[in-house]
């Protein structure tokens, strides 16, 4: 995919409202792009894009929510809240945050992505379940 067709994807994104879009395709290699807009996002899959494989840790950008901001899923896979069964959640009800905080991992397409809180406060709710899968998008954590 080159610089021309991502640029037509944003107008896309913009033109229809889209706050987020996700592509993937059938052999795993994926692409995401987001606005700094407030609008509620959107999970689009593309199954006939060329992409470059995606293989670095994402970093997601809270949300504002009623109750505080959330820390959103960047992407598509499974849900750890620890690095191993046998460590602790990297963090709990309770817990301080700053924006480089490592909260969760997202495994997709076997590869372990850090995710980080990307804003400083104090964890309020822990919304998704360990080892359960999430989409692009979905709120994991709330942090006041």
């Amino acid at each position: 995919m080159d610089i021309e067709h991502i640029e037509k994807l944003m107008d896309l994104m913009l033109d229809k409202g889209f706050s987020k879009l996700g592509i993937k395709e059938k052999d795993g290699t994926e692409i995401s792009l987001e606005t700094p807009h407030g609008v509620q996002p959107h999970h689009v899959v593309m199954p006939h894009a060329q992409l470059p494989q995606a293989s670095e840790a994402v970093h997601q950008t809270p949300q504002s929510s009623p109750s505080g901001k959330s820390i959103d899923s960047p992407m598509v896979g499974t849900f750890y809240a620890s690095p191993s069964p046998e460590d602790p959640p990297f963090v709990k009800v309770g817990d301080t945050v700053t924006p480089d905080s490592v909260v969760c991992i997202i495994e997709a397409m076997k590869v372990m992505n850090e995710v980080k809180a990307g804003v400083s406060g104090t964890v309020r709710e822990v919304l998704a379940e360990n080892a359960s899968p999430v989409e692009f998008g979905t709120k994991l954590f709330i942090v006041e």
